[in-house]
Formats: C-alpha cells, sequence, structure tokens
C-alpha cells in the first residue's frame, strides 16, 4: 500500500479523534459525554506543553509522561507527528491541496522552496522556552564565579584589547539586570497561545461546538457563549486560509511545537534520503513538499514533515526511508538573532508583571475556578488550553481578556453573568480535567467550604436598598447552610400620604378616595398601619377598598387616617459564610450591573486578600 495513503488515514483518524474528545468534554455518564474518556489525551502527548511547565515550575507532571514516547518516537523517525497526528497540520494540509490543484508544475515548485523565514518558529520557540523558565535560568550567573570571570574579562580587555573590555561590561550590566530581575521574574508561560495542540482546542470547543450544538445533536443544556472564541476562529482561519497560498503556512514559519520537533529530529534515527548522490535536478520531488525541505538538493530534516510526497514523485525513485549517513543539514538559528528571542522572553515576565495589579493594586474583579492555586504559581502552570473553560456545566467559567493583564489573558476566570448559573456546589470538574494541576482537584466536602470570593451587596442599585421595592432572589437562591446571606426588615411609607377611611365593616376598609392601584398591593409586601402604629398585611385591594389579614387586631375606626407601608428585606452578606460561589449574582434581576456581585476579596488560595482578622479563641489575648 501506498505510504501516503496510509498517512492519510492515520491523518483523518487522529483529526476525528480529537474532534471526539472535545465534543464528549461535557459531564454526565451517557456514551457521548465525559464517562473516562481520556479528553486531555493531545495535551499530555503535547511534548511543548511538557517543556513549558518543566521550565516554569521545575516539575513534569504524571500525564506529560505521554509526551516523552512522542519524542522517542521523533528521534526515531523525525517530524511524524507534524505530518501524521497534528490536527490543525491535516487542516492545513487540506488547504494547501486545495490551493495548488490549480497551479503549474513551476508554481508549485515555487511555493515550496526554502525560506530563510523559516527559522521564525525557532527564535519564537526560544522567546516561549526563555520567558516560562524566567530568570531562573540564570540563577547560577548570580554566584561569585560568575562575578570573577567578569572582572577577569575586564582586567584584560584593559591590558590586552578593548573587545574583552567591552564583553565583561556587557556581562557586568547582564548580571545586573538579571539581579534586578530575580526579584520580579518568575516564569511566564505563554506557550499554550501558539502551540497547536491549545489553539486547536481552543476553536474547537469555543467556536465550532457552540455554532454546531441544537443541529443534529444536543451537546449543552444552554446556549453556550464563551470571550475570545473570535481570536481563537481568527487565529486557526489565518493559518488555513494562509496554507492556500503558502503549503503549511503555520508550520513552516510559526508553530514552536514544530520547532521543537525540527530541533529533536536533528538526532532522528531514520529520514528521507537520495540513494545516489547524483541528481538530475528535475525538481519534480518538490512540487508536492509540504515543509519545503528542499529534497532535490540536501535535506533539511528539521523542516521535513514526512508527507512522503517526494519520495512518491521522484520519476528515478531515488528518495528513500531509512538510516541514513552522514550529518544532517545543520539549522542556521543565526546566534544573534537567537540571543535576542532568548533575551525578549526572559524580559518579557518582568515587564509584565510591572503592571500595578501585580502588587497591592490587585484587581478584585479577577475570581479565579474554585482549586486555583496562587496566583504566581497558578500562572506558572496556566498553559490556556481552555479545558476547563469547556467542561463547566454552568458557562460560568470565561477566558480573561487584556483588562487583568497580559500574563493573565486567556487564562480561567469566573463570570457568573454569562452562564446558566454560578459555581456548583456539587460540581468540581475542572479541577480533576485541568491537565497541569493548575486548578488543583477538589473533594465535595473541600468545595462546598472554599471560599472563591466574597458577594457584596450595591445599595445604590439593590432594589430593597435604594428603591424601595421588594427582592429576596439572592437571599432565596443562596446554597449556603446556613445562608450567607441574611435580611434585615424595613417599612417604608408609600408616597400617599394619610388616607381617609370612610367605613370599615367585614369586607374590610373603604377609603373616601379612589387613591390605590387596583391589585398591586397583595403580594404580601403591603401594609396598612393605623394611627396606633398597627400594621395590618394587605390580602387584596381595589381602588378603594383594602382587604387585610385576620390577625386578631381591632380594625382602626372609620375616623383614624391610615397609610401604606411596604416591608423590605434588604439583604445583608455575612463574610464568614460567603463562599463566593456567585449564583446570587447570576439570579439578581437587576439587568447590565448586578446589584450584588462576587469579588476575589477573602478568597481561600491567597492570605493576603483575607477581608476578615481572625477573631482570637477562647483562652487565648
Amino acid at each position: 500500500m501506498d505510504m501516503r495513503v496510509v498517512r492519510r488515514i492515520c491523518q483523518i483518524f487522529f483529526l476525528a479523534l480529537f474532534l471526539w474528545l472535545c465534543a464528549v468534554m461535557t459531564l454526565g455518564t451517557g456514551w457521548r459525554q465525559l464517562r473516562g474518556w481520556p479528553v486531555n489525551w493531545f495535551l499530555q502527548i503535547d511534548p511543548l506543553v511538557g517543556l513549558g511547565t518543566l521550565l516554569s515550575t521545575g516539575r513534569l507532571y504524571a500525564g506529560m509522561i505521554w509526551s516523552l514516547a512522542v519524542v522517542c518516537m521523533t528521534l526515531a523517525f523525525g517530524r511524524f507527528f507534524c505530518g501524521w497526528v497534528c490536527p490543525l497540520g491535516t487542516c492545513q494540509q487540506a488547504a494547501g491541496y486545495a490551493g495548488r490543484r490549480t497551479r503549474s508544475l513551476a508554481g508549485k515548485v515555487a511555493v515550496n522552496q526554502y525560506h530563510g523565514a523559516q527559522n521564525l518558529k525557532y527564535w519564537i520557540l526560544a522567546a516561549l522556552a526563555a520567558a516560562a523558565a524566567g530568570s531562573g535560568m540564570f540563577q547560577g550567573m548570580m554566584h561569585v564565579p560568575w562575578l570573577v570571570a567578569v572582572i577577569v574579562c575586564i582586567a584584560i580587555g584593559y591590558f590586552r584589547g578593548v573587545s574583552a573590555f567591552y564583553l565583561g561590561v556587557g556581562l557586568m550590566l547582564f548580571w545586573a539586570l538579571v539581579a534586578g530581575f530575580q526579584k520580579i521574574a518568575p516564569g511566564f508561560l505563554q506557550i499554550g497561545l501558539l502551540d497547536p495542540i491549545c489553539l486547536m482546542q481552543r476553536f474547537v470547543n469555543f467556536v465550532m461546538l457552540p455554532l454546531v450544538d441544537g443541529g443534529i445533536v444536543d451537546m449543552y443544556p444552554g446556549n453556550r457563549f464563551y470571550a475570545l472564541g473570535w481570536f481563537s476562529a481568527a487565529m486557526v482561519g489565518f493559518a488555513v486560509a494562509a496554507s492556500v497560498r503558502i503549503p503549511r503556512f503555520y508550520c513552516r514559519y510559526v508553530c514552536p511545537l514544530g520547532a521543537l520537533f525540527g530541533l529533536i529530529s536533528q538526532a532522528s534515527l531514520w529520514t528521507l534520503f537520495r540513494k545516489n548522490v547524483q541528481c538530475r535536478k528535475c525538481r519534480v520531488c518538490e512540487k508536492d513538499c509540504e515543509g519545503a525541505c528542499e529534497p532535490s538538493d540536501r535535506f533539511r530534516v528539521s523542516e521535513c514533515v514526512l508527507c512522503l510526497n517526494c519520495m512518491a514523485s521522484c520519476p528515478d525513485d531515488e528518495i528513500r526511508f531509512g538510516i541514513a549517513s552522514g550529518r544532517p543539514l545543520p539549522i542556521d538559528l543565526e546566534r544573534r538573532r537567537l540571543l535576542g528571542a532568548v533575551v525578549l522572553g526572559v524580559a518579557a515576565g518582568p515587564v509584565s508583571r510591572l503592571d500595578p495589579l501585580n502588587a497591592a493594586a490587585w484587581n478584585p474583579e479577577l475570581v479565579r475556578p474554585p482549586g486555583s492555586l496562587d496566583e504566581a504559581e497558578f500562572l506558572s502552570r496556566c498553559v490556556k488550553c481552555g479545558q476547563c473553560v469547556r467542561i463547566c456545566p454552568t458557562n460560568v467559567i470565561q477566558p480573561a481578556g487584556i483588562e487583568y493583564g497580559f500574563s493573565r489573558w486567556a487564562t480561567p476566570v469566573l463570570n457568573f453573568r454569562a452562564g446558566a448559573s454560578g459555581c456548583q456546589l456539587n460540581c468540581i470538574a475542572c479541577g480533576h480535567l485541568c491537565p497541569t494541576a493548575a486548578i488543583r482537584p477538589l473533594g465535595l466536602d473541600e468545595k462546598k467550604t472554599l471560599r472563591i470570593g466574597t458577594a457584596f451587596v450595591d445599595w445604590g442599585r439593590c432594589l430593597p436598598w435604594a428603591m424601595d421595592r421588594p427582592c429576596i432572589v439572592c437571599q432565596e437562591t443562596c446554597p449556603v447552610s446556613p445562608k450567607a446571606i441574611s435580611t434585615r426588615i424595613h417599612f417604608s411609607f408609600l408616597d400617599l400620604g394619610p388616607l381617609a377611611v370612610e367605613a370599615v365593616d367585614a369586607a374590610g376598609i373603604h377609603l373616601k378616595e379612589s387613591v390605590l392601584p387596583p391589585d398591586q398591593l397583595a403580594t404580601g409586601d403591603y401594609y396598612c398601619v393605623t394611627g396606633q402604629d398597627v400594621y395590618l398585611r394587605i390580602l387584596a385591594n381595589t381602588d378603594r377598598l383594602l382587604v387585610l389579614e385576620d390577625s386578631g387586631v381591632q380594625h382602626p375606626v372609620s375616623e383614624d387616617p391610615i397609610r401604606i407601608a411596604i416591608r423590605l428585606q434588604r439583604p445583608v452578606v455575612d463574610p464568614n459564610r460567603c463562599i463566593g460561589c456567585g449564583i446570587c449574582q447570576h439570579e439578581c434581576p437587576v439587568r447590565g450591573k448586578p446589584a450584588i456581585c462576587v469579588t476575589a476579596e477573602n478568597e481561600s488560595r491567597h492570605r493576603s486578600h483575607a477581608l476578615l482578622i481572625s477573631e482570637p479563641q477562647s483562652g487565648q489575648p
């Protein structure tokens, strides 16, 4: 069988598997719901995710062991993942096939020529890896031997030549810069922004599935909306659209995962090679080359995605796949640009953290999902894969926007107005699905007591507080037991003034004038107040008649004027009990900005965000 057919079968299989694992990421026990499917498998076999979290945290998580198998297979066969497994690569290849069908042979060869700009992906990889490592990668420079070496360079330069002198001065300045970075430069993990697996997962989960939901299959109990879905659609759309003109555009010029595989494949055992040194340079082998790896000259192993098109196209049957003799063509990374990318990556973390939101002026509106680690540790682990966003049954977890700072962009936050409800007490899905434990797994008992934040009532917008209108929705929907929201009873008189009574009989109180709104005072919140300050609940009314509750109190005589009062139950939040689930905020009837909002104050994961000073225990001063 033609190996290209085998490759296409593999591509279709892995693309279908990828889409299936995204589709089944819905809570439930049905066969097309989350019931043990390995929905994180593509992330776990992604070496770039493993490398990024290893550099930023110093740990390789258990699930990422799968990526070592992919690395070993790359050492054996080269960049097989790009050409046989990657879902974004498959989509680009399909677009490239559609784009080259109308081109001439010369046109196909022209667009598949190697270009120096393909080194851009290696510089992107270097910048992302350096940013993930932060200043920790230069900790060895902080020791005395490093300082001695710098002084020696300066001394040699002073007596022997200016080159070493400038080198020593530059190293000294760099040492001082790194010393300053140590305070504010932990790992700056941004691997997930450009990693093709994370990118495709966000696109499928945030764009494709919500668009097709409700058609052939209902995947959600309600409509789904995601912030930054437009960005995922734009990035994938651009990558695929550009591949119509330049085959595998993203793979060739941008993809940091492809760059990582390219570096590893330099040591691969099996590669494509020509049997004979001599070649008549017909260049037919380049007409369908996916990676622009120059098969007609000297194979660039680092760019070859094992599409095997060259082997099938060669009219002389000269190209083979096996153990090649000799060393592969080295990658010219241009050391100055590579060093610049590393410096840029290391500097990116400190620059992003100069935002005052990272200091005392932290943004309390940034509410993380339950179980999230301390913010610095959270940012060093989160790869922005969107798994927690997708699995949330109420759609309350959303990717963060730029308003929280670039370092937090696309990380998960809670938006209690976006979903079907708040964060449910009996849901612990996000922590159990996070592939890097940025959100740690919780038990149900711990979840019910863990503080996400605290709810605050805005007295200027709350109906009972600001507008004298009855409402106890937040108190009724509070799921905490005993409830974290209590009410304070307050009576407010309607702007009707004292009302003259004409008669009192078994039917009720008859007024002299028609001043009452018919059938609008029987909600149970309106009271008739006599001259002796006796409050009687109104059961029904017309424009002149009040039917009162039989409370055993004698009705007022006709000479006494009465007033109409409304009983208001004004909500008050107990910060000792509130866990910040946000159900009250979601259910608040005040549209737009709700009258009760949850902020991150008093959250369990930050001691510095504590709202209350704990009371001393008995026996303590």
